[in-house]
């Protein structure tokens, strides 16, 4: 049985966000154009998503704001997906979410370590450095091997 998309009952902006990013392919997606993925190609090469899936998340994530299509070839015309200003928004929520799963899933320890670009330290829950103190957003950090890669 699926469950309502509506939420009369409920005034609850966790549910309304969870109907747009809760799915498993849209956050994986997310993750990956945080990583630098743009084209539909890498982006399935680097998921293993099947096409008409990612064709329907990357068309969702459009419609809702998230990303743009920006054209990068004309004949035959092929496009970028690139996050907007609404999806950056979300650097907060897929890091917070990396690192909880990193805390609770990772018995080898993390994949990925979060590095600050041009410091030794990590990012910290509160989206610092750690050896810096500096806040820290996408533009700042770079993905490291860790040691559960």
């Amino acid at each position: 049985m699926a469950l309502p998309r509506t939420y009369e009952s409920q005034n609850c902006s966790v549910a309304r966000s969870l109907e747009v990013v809760g799915d498993r392919w849209t956050m994986l997606v997310i993750r990956s154009a945080f990583q630098g993925v743009r084209r539909f190609d890498d982006f399935q090469d680097a998921l293993g998503v099947a096409r008409n899936v990612l064709t329907d998340r990357l068309n969702r994530l459009c419609a809702e704001g998230i990303m743009r299509r920006v054209p990068y070839q004309r004949r035959p015309e092929r496009f970028e997906y690139r996050l907007t200003r609404k999806g950056v928004e979300l650097w907060p929520a897929v890091m917070t979410l990396l690192m909880w799963g990193d805390r609770h899933y990772a018995p080898e320890g993390p994949p990925l370590i979060i590095g600050h670009r041009g410091c030794d330290g990590t990012l910290t829950p509160r989206l610092t450095c750690d050896s810096c103190g500096a806040p820290l957003g996408p533009a700042d950090v770079e993905p490291r091997p860790g040691p559960g890669a």
